[in-house]
């Protein structure tokens, strides 16, 4: 094949030498119980040898409720780090130099509250924000599409996502703005295809918007990054990846008229399949990820997330998160495979499978602008229904051993493993209630209410929203009270389907 690693439309990868030169960021996605607790987990991490942090937040702080709310009872530390104000996030990274480290940030309701506080964050270890490296997922779209922590009603969101992205191309120039998800998509039951599909339609709906706003794509497109999953089917997979690259750099190329290359290249980040992961035998789980991981590789991404083990079953130990991290380093360093860009480019199956896959999924992208774009299909229920329908199919598949999952409908082991889950610590938790408590009772709250106030006068209007909601940060409003003040100005979004 003519077309080289680093060359227009970037199928082969976006860089000549790929991994040769550089090797893929290896994060490992963490957060848990505490601020305190994570910030342990965050260290431990860096002494193994990631290469980057990777922030999971609980629930709460995902649809903008600080820990003490009604509705956050039983859900503080569950499934993430519960951050309800600035000095949990001084907290969560304290004595990790922000302007040595790259941080994601898997957040999207609230993105530009958790972005705010982690500038302050910086800010308060003495690092500007024009040193930041990172990325903030702030994206939306796909809450309405698979996975649900909204809060707002579309166009008032679109317009957070705009702001964040607008502010950014300023201030913090070595951040992605915006993490276009597709794993998400792809855990809620879709294919390849559709996952593909919905994130490339995801964005070119953000870039649409943000050009509207009067930004530059040539100047602002270069930090937006995707977040794909990578499944089983290893070829698959790879193709997935390959078509990406092609398909967006075709995009901004052709339809926004792009001329920097910089701005054509789809940057991405993979996660292997957490919905792949078997409760039973969940050793098993350990071969899933090393292959989905390979896919990853195989397929050219900058940045890698290999699932535990344990995480069908419970948060992961410390060991199962030391495991997965072996497992990217033992594929940089040992497999051999980081030596040759685009390994598997120019065999027969795997270019037909690309070229399949970017079929696919720009028809589907074609089905959904003829319906009036990314919003009107979610609005719809179209997108949401197509998923569905993919979902309920590849489960019929599995119950019918059509499809054959080790360990769960053939193969399976009658041994109980030695197994002990990560149990969560209440104390934490009460610990997060009486800080949070302390805080607001010891703060300026004439202040608080001022800078509330001025949000609330700015999200009526039109200006970028940012700069105040840094403001209130830095003048200890807390998460809940910055998201009621857009609750109050904004509404918030009743899903019909």
């Amino acid at each position: 094949m003519s077309e080289k690693p680093g060359e227009y439309p970037f199928t082969r990868g976006i860089y000549p030498g790929m991994y040769k030169d550089r090797l893929w960021s290896m994060r490992q996605y963490a957060g848990f119980s505490s601020a305190e607790e994570s910030n342990k987990r965050f260290k431990f991490l860096l002494d193994q040898g990631v290469t980057g942090l990777s922030v999971a937040f609980d629930l709460p702080t995902q649809i903008g409720y600080d820990s003490d709310h009604e509705l956050a009872k039983g859900e503080v530390g569950r499934v993430g780090v519960p951050i309800s104000t600035i000095q949990d996030m001084n907290i969560l990274f304290d004595d990790i130099k922000l302007n040595e480290v790259s941080t994601s940030m898997t957040i999207n309701a609230t993105a530009p509250i958790l972005f705010a506080q982690y500038i302050v964050a910086a800010e308060n270890q003495g690092v500007s924000s024009n040193k930041l490296m990172g990325t903030i997922q702030n994206d939306i779209l796909k809450e309405y599409i698979a996975r649900g922590t909204y809060i707002f009603p579309p166009e008032p969101s679109m317009r957070l996502v705009t702001d964040l992205l607008e502010f950014a191309s300023t201030h913090t120039p070595k951040w992605n703005p915006i993490s276009i998800s597709g794993y998400h998509i792809r855990e809620a039951g879709s294919t390849a295809a559709q996952e593909l599909a919905f994130t490339i339609a995801n964005g070119i709906t953000y870039v649409s918007k943000a050009i509207q706003r009067g930004l530059d794509p040539d100047a602002f497109a270069s930090r937006i990054s995707f977040f794909f999953n990578a499944h089983n089917d290893l070829l698959i997979e790879a193709s997935k990846f390959r078509a990406a690259r092609r398909m967006w750099a075709k995009i901004m190329k052709h339809r926004f008229n792009v001329k920097s290359e910089k701005a054509m290249k789809c940057r991405f980040h993979v996660q292997t399949g957490g919905s792949t992961l078997s409760a039973q035998a969940i050793d098993n789980n350990v071969i899933r990820t090393t292959i989905q991981a390979l896919s990853a590789i195989l397929g050219g991404a900058q940045s890698l997330h290999t699932n535990s083990r344990d995480e069908a079953l419970s948060l992961p130990t410390d060991e199962s998160a030391k495991l997965a991290l072996r497992t990217q380093q033992i594929i940089a360093h040992e497999s051999g495979i980081a030596n040759y860009p685009d390994p598997l480019g120019g065999s027969y199956i795997i270019e037909e499978m690309t070229d399949r896959i970017e079929k696919d999924a720009n028809k589907i992208i074609n089905n959904l602008e003829n319906m009036g774009g990314v919003i009107e299909g979610i609005e719809s229920g179209w997108i949401q229904n197509e998923i569905a329908q993919s979902a309920s199919k590849y489960q019929h598949g599995i119950d019918t051993k059509e499809k054959i999952i080790v360990g769960v409908n053939k193969y399976k082991s009658d041994n109980t493993e030695n197994y002990k889950a990560m149990e969560l610590d209440d104390i934490s938790v009460q610990t997060q209630l009486n800080r949070l408590k302390d805080f607001k009772t010891s703060r300026d709250n004439g202040l608080v209410k001022d800078k509330l106030s001025s949000l609330n006068t700015i999200a009526v209007a039109t200006q970028n929203i940012i700069p105040s909601i840094i403001e209130c940060v830095k003048s200890k409003c807390t998460t809940g009270e910055i998201s009621d003040q857009l609750r109050d100005v904004f509404g918030e979004h009743q899903s019909n389907i």
